[in-house]
């Protein structure tokens, strides 16, 4: 009974390891950067392919993510032979196959990560040299499982936001733009309220009576020399 208990469980053991050892080797894409803030500026970017399939890797072709465009991206290593190749949205290493289970690895400088971004998944073609092609192209969503071909993924801290600045430098600014107008707009009504409020002058309507007074007497006494003048006046003959 207990021989054959034991015999059971090593065939039940051997027949886990064969499936272990048929399914599908746990090889990534990875990818890590120098520089792990938004917005950093020239950030270099290794990437790491493990070595799947027999045959050796041919190339490995990469989907950038929005936000780096393909012309910001230039290499700096890759394996001995290989060459870089921009493409409209990302970029190629490839060249000759490399050695059965080597894996490969490359690096690119970015010029600038995007601003306001703390994940950035890098989807990746890996193709073999007997034409198979693994596809990293899963994006890793936060707090979820890994996908089965999860993309390179980098996460990054926050950036330095330049936002609350720029906010705020338009309501210190607009007092200042402002602020000499304030007292022209206010000056019509000020001068308006002090012409209105000033007393009008009758300086020139007090003076009519006295001349009609000088007309007057002119007059009485131009009549009062004639009366005189026609008394005095011998009788005519």
């Amino acid at each position: 009974m207990r021989n054959r208990f034991r015999m059971t469980t090593i065939g039940v053991l051997a027949g886990l390891g064969v499936l272990v050892a048929a399914g599908p080797a746990a090889a990534h894409v990875e990818v890590s950067a120098d520089k792990n803030r938004a917005g950093a500026t020239d950030v270099t970017l290794t990437f790491h392919g493990e070595a799947e399939n027999p045959s050796g890797i041919k190339s490995e072709r990469v989907v950038l993510p929005e936000g780096i465009a393909p012309a910001d991206v230039t290499l700096v290593k890759a394996p001995s032979g290989w060459t870089f190749q921009a493409t409209a949205d990302g970029f190629t290493v490839g060249g000759k196959a490399l050695a059965s289970g080597k894996d490969a690895e490359w690096k690119v400088k970015v010029a600038k990560l995007p601003d306001g971004e703390t994940r950035l998944s890098f989807k990746t073609l890996e193709t073999y040299a007997d034409g198979e092609v693994s596809r990293w192209i899963e994006v890793q969503e936060e707090g979820k499982d890994e996908p089965d071909n999860p993309a390179p993924l980098i996460k990054l801290k926050p950036g330095p936001s330049t936002a609350p600045a720029t906010a705020s430098a338009a309501p210190s600014a607009a007092p200042s733009a402002s602020a000499p107008a304030a007292p022209a707009a206010s000056a019509a009504p000020t001068v308006t309220a002090t012409i209105l409020a000033e007393p009008v002058s009758d300086e020139g309507s007090s003076l009519w009576w006295l001349w009609v007074l000088i007309a007057v007497v002119l007059g009485g006494a131009a009549l009062a020399t004639v009366l005189i003048r026609r008394r005095s006046a011998p009788p005519a003959n």
